[in-house]
Formats: structure tokens, C-alpha cells, sequence
């Protein structure tokens, strides 16, 4: 965890009550992330409802944070594919970025963190729901991105990613944004090379959070092993696995 500092902030502050200064330190301790300007934190979760009933001259809202985080996470997303999926096109790529950079996920990605809880909303917005709603969590989940990119730079911002986000990518979370099932079939029958068998191999796990093992084969030859939440992702991660896996034979065929 960063040293906490007494930095003169650059940026309008947020005056708050103690006990709201209180929660804010309880959550850089929870993310291990100490900001060396709390108040770019405090600003990452001042909705502008907030700003308007609270109207004073060194306060902003977080949308100026939310526009530089939204830049911030497209890149280290774009880093992160590019350097683990070096089979994809750069449609596919672009593809897979929007669906997880997209406004349903960046609430699920705040709510997991429990961001809802931490936004400065004011009394009207607060009394409207505006606390669940999805734009709002989305908002403040890119804000948070922006604020930790102008206070510590992109790398804290990769290893935050590393935690919240890139597991998820691994999971196969977003699998079904790439129907690589349907890419598979198009290879074989471009090459005529027989037929694709799916075979689920073995199902591990409690009943409330069952694994399944799928196989894939062209023939008789396996071509790739795909586990998954659902019998349907595991079939996505095995066809995924053997487009690598024919791509992979191309590339020596070709040397």
C-alpha cells in the first residue's frame, strides 16, 4: 500500500463530514489503495445532484473524471488483449473490448465493490433510487479509473484492473460475446475436415457452483478442453481453444 501523504491538492476539493471522510478511508484500506489526494477519491464519487445542492465555488462533480476514466480503462483493456489473445483479430479484438467496457458491465464490476454505497448524491436523486441506477454505477466505477490514473499514473490502475477486471476476461465472463463455436464450424468446413463431436467429460463442484469439462474433437482427434459455469461455456472456451490450436498448426505448416 501507497504511503499516505500530505499532498495540496491540484483539484476542487469536496468538503465532507467526518463520518462520510471516515467511510472513504475505510474503503482505500478494503481496495489496498491509498490515494496520495483523497480528494480526487472524494471527487470520483460526487454525483453533480450532489454539487447542485451543495453549491460552492471549489466543488465539481465527477464527470470530467468519468470522461478520463473511460479513456484510462479502453486502454488497459486494449493492452491486456492484445498481449492475451494473440489469435485475434483486430474486429474480434474490438468486439470483446466494447462488451467489457460496456455500461452493463461496469455496474456489475461496481457492484461487486460495493461503489453504490460511497456516492454523493443529493436528496432528490437520493430519494429517486439514483443510488442503483446503472448509469450512475457506471459513471462511477470510470470516475474511480480516471482518479486513480491522475493520482498514481497507469500502473496502480493495471494492477486494479488485474484484480477487478482481467479475472474475469479469464473466467470466460464474456464468452459469449465471441460465438467461437460458430468460427470453429466456418474453419472445418472451409478445410472439409470432417465433423465436430462435443462431449461433456466430467462435471466438479458443489451442486451450487458445478464446473463442467467439455471436449472437443474433429473426428477422432481432440482439439481443445474448455471448462465453464454452464455447459454452453465450456463448450465456447473448448472451440476456442482448438481455433488457437488449428491456427497454431497453420503457422508451423507455413515455416
Amino acid at each position: 500500500m501507497t504511503n499516505k501523504r500530505n499532498v495540496k491538492s491540484k483539484y476542487p476539493t469536496v468538503p465532507l463530514p467526518s463520518e462520510v471522510r471516515k467511510k472513504f478511508e475505510d474503503l482505500q484500506k478494503r481496495l489496498d489503495i491509498q490515494f496520495k489526494d483523497v480528494s480526487l477519491l472524494y471527487n470520483a464519487f460526487t454525483h453533480s445532484s450532489y454539487v447542485n445542492e451543495h453549491r460552492r465555488k471549489n466543488f465539481t462533480d465527477n464527470e470530467r473524471l468519468e470522461f478520463l476514466g473511460d479513456a484510462v480503462l479502453e486502454l488497459g483493456v486494449s493492452r491486456f488483449l492484445y498481449a492475451t489473445e494473440p489469435n485475434m483479430s483486430e474486429g474480434e479484438l474490438t468486439k470483446l473490448r466494447a462488451a467489457i467496457v460496456c455500461e452493463p458491465s461496469l455496474v456489475k464490476f461496481s457492484n461487486e465493490l460495493h461503489f453504490g454505497e460511497f456516492i454523493l448524491l443529493g436528496k432528490g436523486e437520493e430519494q429517486t433510487g439514483g443510488r442503483l441506477r446503472p448509469a450512475l454505477l457506471a459513471d462511477v466505477f470510470e470516475a474511480y479509473i480516471g482518479a486513480l490514473f491522475l493520482d498514481q499514473g497507469m500502473e496502480p490502475v493495471t494492477r486494479f484492473l488485474e484484480k477487478v477486471v482481467f479475472p474475469k476476461i479469464g473466467d470466460g465472463a464474456f464468452s459469449h460475446v465471441m460465438d467461437y463455436k460458430s468460427r470453429l464450424q466456418e474453419i472445418v468446413q472451409q478445410t472439409n475436415s470432417g465433423s465436430l463431436n462435443y462431449e461433456i467429460v466430467e462435471e466438479k463442484g458443489p451442486a451450487h457452483a458445478k464446473k463442467f469439462v467439455t471436449v472437443v474433437r474433429l473426428e477422432n482427434r481432440e482439439l481443445g478442453t474448455g471448462v465453464g459455469r454452464s455447459k454452453k461455456e465450456a463448450e465456447q472456451e473448448a472451440a476456442r481453444q482448438a481455433i488457437q490450436e488449428l491456427k497454431g498448426n497453420e503457422a508451423e505448416g507455413e515455416n
